[in-house]
C-alpha cells in the first residue's frame, strides 16, 4: 500500500456508517447527516445503490464484495487528502462490516487515535435487529450471531462455534448462511444443532429484511436447509422456549418461572419480586452444597446440570456464605 503524507492545511475524516437494513426509514438521523457532510462514500456496490437518493454530486467510490481492504485503503488515502469519507455498511458497521478491516488498515499504516485524520463509528441496526423485529419479539433472552462465511474463518473453528452455543441453548442468529459456491455449509450448522435441539425447534428465514425483495418463511430446524436461502438471508434458530403463534416468533424472558402469569402477575411460591430465582446463584448454590454433602459425586452433579465437572469442584471447593449475598444496585427488567 502507498501512503500519502498526513496534511496539515485540512485534515479528513473517516465516518464508518452503519445504513441498517436498507430502508431509508430505518436509517438512523447521524448516518444521513454523515453521508449529507461527506466528499467522498465508498461501499460495496449493492450498499451504493441503497442510499443513491442521498449521495448526489459527490465522488463516488464503489467496491466488489471481497475488496473489504481496498475500501479501508482508498477511505484512508481519501481523508489523508483532506476530505471527509463515508464508508458505508449495510446494518451496523460494526458487526460484520468495515470498522474492523478498517481499523486494522489504519494501525498498519501507522495511525493512532491522536492522528489528524478522526475516525467516527455510526452505528445502525445490524441484520440481527431488522430480521429478529420483522418476526416478532425471538431475542428477547439471551442469543448471539454466527458467521458461516469460511472465506476468512477456518470451518472447524466455525464447527466449534456452532456446536457449543446450540448445547448452551442460545437463540443464535446465522449470518452469511449459503452463497452459490458455499451451500453445505447451511446443511453441517444444521446437524449440528440437531445434535443439542429438537427436530421442532422454531426457524425464521428472512430474505432482505425491509428491502423490495423481502421474503419471510418460518419453518423448523430439521427442514431448515430445504428453504430458500441466500446471501441476503438471515437464519433465526429459536432455543429450546421459543414458539411460533399467530405468525409470530416469540422467545419467553422467563416471567412464568417466578410469576403466574394468569394470576394478575402474583409471584410463584417461593419467589419475590425483584430478587433472583430460588434456582439463580445463590439457590443454586444451596442445592448444589446439599446434594453433594448428601453423597452426590462432582461427576454426578456435573452430569445433572450438564456443566464441567471442574467447575462443580471449584464451585463446591469455594464457601457458600461467601457468595450468597444479594448484589446491589439496579439490575435489568427482571
Amino acid at each position: 500500500m502507498t501512503e500519502a503524507p498526513l496534511t496539515t492545511a485540512s485534515h479528513g475524516k473517516i465516518m464508518l456508517v452503519g445504513i441498517g437494513p436498507g430502508s431509508v426509514d430505518h436509517m438512523t438521523q447521524r448516518a444521513r447527516e454523515a453521508i449529507a457532510e461527506s466528499d467522498t462514500v465508498i461501499g460495496y456496490v449493492t450498499y451504493i445503490k441503497l442510499v443513491a437518493d442521498l449521495i448526489e454530486g459527490k465522488e463516488v467510490i464503489r467496491k466488489s464484495m471481497t475488496e473489504e481492504l481496498d475500501r479501508a485503503v482508498s477511505a484512508l488515502e481519501a481523508a489523508r487528502a483532506g476530505k471527509k469519507v463515508a464508508l458505508i455498511s449495510s446494518g451496523d458497521a460494526g458487526v460484520y462490516g468495515m470498522a474492523g478491516p478498517t481499523y486494522e488498515v489504519l494501525f498498519q499504516a501507522g495511525w493512532t487515535p491522536d492522528d489528524p485524520v478522526k475516525v467516527e463509528i455510526v452505528p445502525g441496526a445490524s441484520a440481527i435487529n431488522s430480521c429478529a423485529a420483522r418476526v416478532g419479539a425471538p431475542l428477547t433472552h439471551d442469543f448471539c450471531a454466527i458467521s458461516l462465511s469460511d472465506l476468512l474463518t477456518p470451518w472447524p473453528v466455525i464447527a466449534r462455534r456452532l456446536d457449543a452455543v446450540a448445547y448452551a441453548d442460545f437463540v443464535v442468529a446465522l449470518y452469511n448462511p449459503k452463497s452459490g459456491r458455499r451451500t453445505r455449509q447451511i446443511v453441517e450448522a444444521q446437524r449440528l444443532f440437531l445434535r443439542h435441539r429438537r427436530a421442532d425447534t422454531p426457524v425464521a428465514i428472512v430474505k432482505s429484511a425491509y428491502r423490495r425483495r423481502e421474503r419471510i418463511e418460518f419453518t423448523t430446524l430439521d427442514r431448515m436447509a430445504e428453504c430458500d436461502i441466500g446471501m441476503l438471508t438471515t437464519v433465526l434458530i429459536g432455543n429450546s422456549n421459543t414458539f411460533v403463534r399467530d405468525g409470530l416468533m416469540v422467545t419467553p424472558r422467563g416471567y412464568a418461572n417466578k410469576y403466574q402469569m394468569d394470576n394478575d402477575g402474583a409471584t410463584r411460591d417461593g419467589e419475590k419480586p425483584g430478587r433472583s430465582l430460588s434456582t439463580g446463584l445463590n439457590g443454586w448454590l444451596e442445592a448444589l452444597s446439599e446434594a453433594h454433602a448428601a453423597g452426590d459425586s462432582v461427576a454426578t452433579l456435573a452430569e445433572r446440570y450438564r456443566l464441567p465437572a471442574d467447575y462443580i469442584a471449584a464451585t463446591l471447593a469455594e464457601p457458600v456464605e461467601v457468595l450468597a449475598a444479594e448484589p446491589s444496585g439496579e439490575e435489568s427488567e427482571s
